[in-house]
């Protein structure tokens, strides 16, 4: 199985893991959805403060 990296030293989608983990966000599927990493790591963080409010 083909896995994509986000890795957040450079902003750049690894094929395969080829970075230190520290800087690797994932796996996922397809290189879209690595290059939309940051976004969706974003997506969640207000996700998760909005339940915070409302707890």
């Amino acid at each position: 199985m083909t896995e994509y990296w986000y890795n957040l030293s450079t902003g750049q989608v690894e094929h395969g893991p080829q970075s230190s983990w520290k800087h690797l966000l994932g796996p996922y599927k397809t290189h879209a959805e690595a290059a939309q990493a940051l976004e969706k790591v974003q997506q969640r963080n207000e996700e998760w403060e909005e339940e915070d409010d409302d707890a």
